[in-house]
This record gives structure tokens, sequence and C-alpha cells, in this order.
């Protein structure tokens, strides 16, 4: 990619907007941050689950037990471990224990197909996996060797190496072109840069950060080195789906002072269950467009600055920017993503050129936050990761492929994606432009806008919504009629009491399209 042209009106901005640098321990791995709290206050808690708990000094046994009979059983600093443990202080220990002995961790989840997985080990070169099941990994992955999180067998002495900053920490999977998933990357300096001197939320000995995702999506990053590597207490929620019942009964009982929630929970919460959150000091939300509506409620319901709105792709480690919700933008314009997190930086670029306020450009994001790529995929690496020179100085960026603007407070604003235009009818169209419209009716809940294939191969615009009862498809499509041209009213309009949701958390858009596919009424 060209280096942009810098006009000196947008460069003023960027260089506000990128003031981002704090110190922070960059020659550190995520065992040598770890180790300094279990050695400054064994007995403080690391983990609890339930009635079950473990110290930091504890924890930090564990692991070195478990990191040496992963030794022994093959595993080198540099290599890569599978890990299938089911939530709890086991999976903690797992994680710990893998980058312990200088490897990186390759989580992965046990209803995945086979070939998936496989394709994932040949990708990484993993043939070890860390389990609570190790039968039945046995069974499915005949050429891998399993070993126990549960055993306990004496390995004998063991001293554990020198872990490199720069060393790989873990594996996510994220989607690919073609269907293919592309692994990414990430590196032990920016696990330190994501935790360390936070400015989106507070980490300290005092935080208790809940661990909700699965450990397949990289939140879960942010939930477990959150508050291991600055004292405070990771709180595992014990089932695998959340029930906002039981999710409140864990936030007080834990005292937990940290959430992070994915949007479509967010909404779902702050609609059915705002009670659930009262207890809560931070609650971080992201990973779509937020609803107008929702975020309305929840300023009402918890007052200013006690949600904050996140954005990050996992090639630039969790979070890359935050944005205090203090009070909704005025106009119905979305809420803002905001600006860079700690040690992060951010261009927006179009045409080859820094964009001033206003104007609608490619995201680019820079800092030691970033992914070192992909693994086995250097093309795909190539087109993502890339040298720009800005201001003077050559850096690495990951082009987000995400189209953004800065409003007039230097805030950024989420527009849509770059690969998100499509032909309906011969007319370019963005569905995020469509979903925004049909927020702003007063009985939309949520709303996801998609563009499907239909009759003789041609592409049409499907709405699949959440609304209050009485609300009717002929009313929202009136109401589009009202503010948008015709060829962007979708065709259908599904209304539903809930969308389903993907096993991050997020909505499952694949599950509404096969449903209608199918010839069903989509269902939440």
């Amino acid at each position: 990619m060209d280096s942009p042209v810098v006009d000196p009106g947008a460069a003023r901005v960027h260089d506000a907007l990128n003031a981002t640098a704090v110190d922070y321990p960059a020659d550190d791995s995520v065992p040598a941050a770890f180790a300094r709290w279990a050695d400054h206050a064994p007995g403080a808690t690391a983990v609890v689950c339930g009635d079950r708990r473990l110290t930091y000094g504890e924890l930090a046994e564990a692991a070195d037990r478990l990191a040496a009979r992963l030794a022994a059983a093959g595993v080198r600093p540099g290599q890569f471990a599978g890990v299938l443990v089911g939530k709890g202080p086991e999976l903690v220990v797992a994680l710990l224990a893998v980058l312990t002995c200088g490897a990186a961790y390759v989580p992965f989840d046990g209803a995945w197909p086979d070939q998936r997985v496989l394709d994932l080990f040949e990708r990484t070169g993993c043939g070890v996996v860390l389990t609570d099941r190790a039968d039945a990994v046995a069974a499915r992955f005949p050429g891998v060797a399993a070993v126990s999180v549960t055993s306990d067998d004496d390995p004998g002495p063991w001293s554990p190496p020198a872990v490199p900053a720069d060393a790989p920490a873990y594996v996510n999977l994220t989607s690919g072109s073609g269907g293919v998933p592309k692994g990414v990357l990430v590196q032990h300096r920016a696990v330190l840069r994501l935790v360390s001197g936070a400015t989106y939320t507070r980490l300290d000995a005092g935080t208790r950060v809940l661990h909700m995702a699965p450990i397949t999506f990289d939140a879960a990053t942010f939930e477990v080195w959150g508050p291991l590597l600055n004292g405070g207490t990771c709180v595992v929620y014990p089932s695998a789906l959340p029930r906002l019942s039981e999710l409140r009964r864990v936030l007080v009982a834990h005292s937990v002072t940290t959430v992070f929630l994915t949007t479509a929970l967010f909404n779902s919460i702050v609609d059915e269950a705002p009670d659930t959150l009262d207890t809560v000091r931070s609650v971080l939300t992201g990973g779509e467009a937020h609803s107008l509506r929702a975020m309305d409620l929840a300023l009402r319901r918890y007052g200013p600055g006690r949600v904050t709105h996140v954005y990050g792709p996992t090639e630039c480690t969790t979070f890359a920017t935050h944005h205090p919700v203090r009070e909704l933008p005025p106009d119905g314009r979305p809420v803002p993503i905001g600006r860079p997190i700690q040690n992060t930086r951010a261009h927006v670029v179009a045409d080859g050129r820094l964009c001033g306020p206003g104007e609608v450009g490619e995201l680019l994001l820079a800092g030691p936050g970033l992914a070192a790529g992909y693994v086995g995929a250097p093309e795909a690496t190539a087109a993502r990761f890339t040298e720009v020179e800005v201001g003077g100085a050559r850096e690495r960026v990951y082009r987000t492929g995400d189209l953004v603007h800065l409003d007039d407070d230097g805030d950024i604003v989420f527009v849509g994606r770059v690969d998100d235009q499509v032909k309906v009818n011969g007319f370019r169209v963005e569905p995020s432009e469509v979903a925004h419209h049909l927020e702003q009716h007063p009985a939309v809940r949520q709303c996801v806008v998609c563009a499907v294939e239909g009759a003789l191969g041609q592409r049409v615009l499907v709405a699949f919504v959440v609304a209050d009862d009485g609300c009717t498809a002929e009313a929202l499509r009136a109401h589009l009629a009202g503010v948008l041209p015709a060829y962007l009213v979708p065709g259908e309009v599904h209304v539903l009491g809930s969308l389903p949701l993907s096993e991050t958390g997020k909505v499952d858009r694949r599950a509404l399209v096969a449903q209608r596919a199918a010839g069903r009424q989509p269902r939440g």
C-alpha cells in the first residue's frame, strides 16, 4: 500500500488522535508479568469459579507443574499446543502452562468439525493437546498426543525457559475469504500492550473481571489476562451460554467490577433485565454497531461513563479504540468507536491521503498490539499487514477494511465495510445504512440487514428485526419508504422474537439466512 499524502490539517488531527504512548513492560512475557504478581501477593485470589478458588501462588504452582509435563511430552519453546478444556480454573492453568513452557496456545472448540481442527493443527504444526477429555481427543485425532490437565504425574525436575516478548502467545481463528478461516498469531508483547496502563477501563489489584467469552473468541484475552497481569481476579462464568438470571447471580456473588458484552448480549440485557448490570462498575461492549435505543436505555439506567463502546479486530489484539458513552450523539448519529487505546495509533486514509474530519476513509491501525500475521498464510498476511510512512516515520499497519470518519470532536465513527457494498438491482447498497434507519423506528429493538441470493441469481435485501408487540413488517417497510429510496427498502422483513447468537455472542447471520433459504420462518 502506498504511503498516504499528508495534509497539514489532517496531520494535526491525527497527531492529536494518536497521542497514546504510555510506559508499559514492552520486553515482558505473559508468564514473567504474572510471576511478579505471584511473588508479590501469593495469597491473593487469582481465579474464582463458583465455590472454587485459586490464589496467585496456587495458580503459579499448578501451571508450572503442568508446563513441566508439556515439556516432557515434547512441547518446545516456539511451538504450538492445542487447548480443549472446559470453563473453570483448569482452563486458566492450562493457558498459563502453555505460555510458561514457551509455547503458544491454540484453543479450539470440541464441537468444531474434525477437518477444521485438523487444518488448524496442520497450519500450526500442533502435535499436543492439553485437555480435560483426553480419551475423546485421542479417539478423534489419533496422531495427536493428549495431555490431561487433571493428571498427577510428576515429570521430575524442570526449569522454565526465558520467553521473549516477541514470541507467539496464541492463535485465534477469524473468518477468511472462500470460507477458509485464518489463524491470527498474537505475540506476548501485544497482550501486555492490551492490559498495561489501560485507558479504556480500570485494571488493578481491586479489579474483578468476568470471564464469559469462549476461549476461541479474542475477548477472552482481555477477560483472563486483564485481571491476572494486574493483580486482580478472573471470575469464571461457569455455563457455556449466558442466562440472565445466572449472570446476575454471578456478578453479585463475586463482586464483579468489569464485564465485556457483545453488542447483541448487551442489547438483550438492557432490554430484558437491566438490573443485571446494576452492581458492575465498568461495562465494555462492542462487536457490532450499537442500537441508539439500547444505549439510551443504558444511559438512563446506569448513568454517563459506566458503559464504554470498544472496537477492535482480532488482528489488533482484542481492543483498538474506545468511547466512554456519556451522552447520545445528536441527530440520530451512530455511537462513535472513539479514540485509540493506549499505545495504539489509528489513521483514516482515502485515495492515498490522510482524511480530515468528516471525510470517509479506511481505518488503518498501528502499534505493538498488531498481530504477527496469519499462520501459514503469507499472501493473506501481506494483503492486510503492510508498511506506510506517516508524518516522516515508517510504521507497520493493519488494514481493517472498515470505513470510518472523524467527527468534529476527533472521535472515529464507523460507517461500514469496504467490502460491504453489494449490488441490488444494479444499485450499490450498504446494508448498514438500511439497518441504521430501521433502528430509528421507535418499536425496533434489534435488527440485521443482509443481501442474499434471490430468484434468478439476483441479490435481494432482507431485514430480520426484533420489535415491540404489534409492530408489523408492513409498518417497517412503510417507515423505510419514507426515508430511503425504493431500492434500499428490503424486499423481505422478518419480525422475530429474538435474534440467534453464535458461540461468540454475536448475531448468527448465517443461521438467519439458512433458515430463510430452507423456507422456514427465521427464529431466535
